[in-house]
């Protein structure tokens, strides 16, 4: 039996929605109602769109009859994650002509990568891309030739713009085809410890590089369970993925057999296949539910918080944090995976991995097992795990037990009782924050604030021994509306540092923490934004800022008649908002929603 809050909250979000999924519906079911498209293309506009085919491919999309499956691919060969995507196209139009169909590479998008631009002001364009990502989708489709999709891609804001792009088609079937986790480097552990003695001093730039270097190595995802790998876990909780596909390394016969049968899957599943299953029919709001299920069990990345509800937003689906806190308080957090823990993805794979949770939140009552999936009916087939019989993909039943209970846990014996993904809320507004890797001693912070208008500038104060004291470090202007809303990953060595010197520290910020939040509380993604008149902007030097992650509140605890009667702080962006191609998002700075609502650029309102 589904557990009575996951009923409540579904429950919740279908009413909240029940206008703007109605909308939504009504625009797929229409789509779908019109037939294969390429039927309604003029003969020149078809001639077009198959002129580059061979002579078989251009007969079998004369007639329509035959799927044609569009390829959407994210590849590029500097980023490690997506330089596998560069053989994809071929193993996925060779599998497609093995059962009569037909795969067009139909558009790439931009994949950016977060660890690249940490710190620098490429980042400030990193969470606008997942925009851009979605547009770029919608571009490659609108050539209106095609009866499914698969798309390519792995990182931060990659799959959500992929999948958002796809919604908007959501009456054609889509699969997502990942590239699998790099194996094994430099311990986490040991990353962490060389960046904590780069931050001090005490190593230098060539010590650095060669942990870096150590750790980022091959082709594939990162290891640690950032936004990534949380993407995965995503994607194959909402039933997107084949079976246990998140975590195959790239480059090896089981993945390529992964990607094969993705392709095949997408055009069994379009309206000229053997069972029609729209994208509409997946991503409803018990796949929501299951997504923000998923994040608290593994303990995933805090820029879901905001993607989630994006994803959500453009299938008609109406989600806050409200109910990613209510679904925290009854979902444990069920493994440790970096920087949660030591282990990285591999291990987790290795341990049982995603399969084994599925399994144990299924049996718990805490997911909507009754779901639509690229498999047909039913989050069950998602226990199983992949292998190849003879060079045959088949699935088998998952483990039944942990492989190793440091990594993964069980519902009888968790990690922690809850997901550890909570809202706060007080007279600075609301915000999130991810106390998993947070000690119980750290989640209960009051100390003086100290204002930052850049994360440079803490960097600043830091190297010059400024901020050895008991301290709530402010950083505003962070927020989408001023620069982007760039990750602030580089502040973790610093405040970790004082944390680990005795020192009671804690952030709070209109920005983005990334989906390596660790051991340091951080109010994050607090709203209204600074430039949206948020509270934060009156904060000063000296305030005493009470952050009580238990209780769920962020106060100043400042006379209120004091506090309304200040003055907001200004700043110059300038530097912040031209430059590095800044310019050319000013639009998207200027109408794009608050965090809560998935920092989205497109403009939609109550009524889309």
């Amino acid at each position: 039996m589904v557990h009575s809050i996951l009923q409540e909250v579904t429950a919740r979000i279908a009413a909240r929605s029940t206008k703007t999924r109605e909308h939504y519906l009504d625009q797929m079911q229409r789509a779908a109602e019109a037939g294969p498209n390429r039927s309604h293309l003029s003969c020149g506009n078809l001639a077009h769109g198959f002129a580059a085919c061979g002579t078989a491919d251009k007969d079998a999309l004369a007639d329509s009859k035959a799927p044609n499956i569009a390829i959407i691919s994210a590849y590029n060969d500097m980023l490690s994650a997506h330089q596998p995507f560069g053989e994809y196209p071929a193993q996925v139009k060779a599998a497609l002509h093995e059962i009569g169909a037909v795969g067009q590479m139909a558009g790439g998008v931009p994949a950016m990568c977060d660890g690249v631009t940490q710190g620098r002001p490429g980042m400030e364009l990193s969470l606008f891309s997942r925009d851009v990502i979605a547009m770029a989708s919608a571009i490659a489709l609108s050539h209106d030739m095609f009866d499914g999709g698969i798309m390519l891609g792995v990182c931060d804001k990659i799959v959500p713009g992929l999948l958002i792009g796809a919604l908007r088609f959501g009456h054609l079937p889509f699969a997502l085809a990942p590239a699998g986790p790099m194996p094994s480097g430099l311990p986490n552990e040991e990353k962490s410890r060389i960046r904590k003695l780069y931050a001090e001093g005490k190593v230098g730039r060539d010590e650095l590089l060669a942990a870096e270097s150590a750790s980022y190595h091959s082709p594939g995802t990162c290891t640690f369970y950032g936004t990534a790998n949380s993407n995965q876990m995503l994607m194959e909780i909402m039933g997107l993925h084949l079976p246990g596909a998140a975590f195959i390394h790239p480059g090896t016969p089981l993945r390529e057999a992964l990607t094969r049968a993705t392709a095949q899957r997408v055009a069994a599943l379009s309206a000229l296949g053997e069972s029609y299953i729209p994208l509409y029919e997946i991503i409803d709001e018990r796949a929501i539910v299951n997504a923000i299920v998923g994040l608290n069990a593994t303990g995933g990345s805090t820029n879901h918080t905001i993607h989630i509800i994006a994803i959500a937003r453009a299938a008609g689906l109406v989600v806050d944090w409200d109910d990613f806190d209510a679904l925290s308080a009854i979902i444990p957090l069920l493994c440790r995976i970096y920087p949660n823990g030591p282990a990285d993805v591999n291990q987790f794979h290795a341990a049982g991995g995603l399969g084994f949770i599925i399994a144990q939140l299924i049996d718990a009552g805490l997911l909507h097992e009754d779901v639509t999936t690229i498999m047909g009916k039913g989050l069950r087939a998602y226990t199983q795990e992949p292998w190849l019989d003879g060079g045959v993909l088949k699935w088998r039943a998952g483990v039944k037990a942990s492989g190793d209970t440091a990594i993964l846990g069980t519902m009888a014996e968790p990690m922690r009782k809850d997901g550890g993904l909570k809202v706060l809320t007080g007279n600075l507004g609301r915000a999130v924050i991810k106390v998993s890797a947070v000690a119980p001693e750290h989640q209960i912070i009051e100390a003086s604030a100290i204002c930052f208008s850049s994360q440079e500038e803490l960097m600043h104060r830091f190297g010059k021994g400024e901020l050895e004291r008991d301290f709530v470090a402010v950083v505003r202007f962070q927020g989408p509306r001023a620069n982007g809303m760039p990750e602030l990953h580089r502040l973790t060595p610093p405040l970790s540092i004082l944390q680990d010197r005795g020192f009671k520290v804690a952030l709070v910020t209109d920005g983005r923490m990334s989906g390596a939040s660790g051991k340091v509380p951080a109010a994050i993604h607090l709203g209204p934004e600074t430039l949206s008149g948020g509270p934060i902007a009156k904060i000063r030097d000296g305030d005493v800022i009470r952050l009580d992650a238990d209780a769920g509140t962020l106060e100043a605890m400042v006379d209120i008649q004091e506090f309304d009667a200040r003055e907001p702080i200004m700043a110059n962006l300038n530097d912040h908002q031209s430059g590095m191609g800044r310019e050319l998002f000013t639009g998207m700075r200027a109408q794009v929603t608050s965090a809560e609502s998935g920092a989205l650029s497109f403009g939609w309102n109550d009524t889309l």
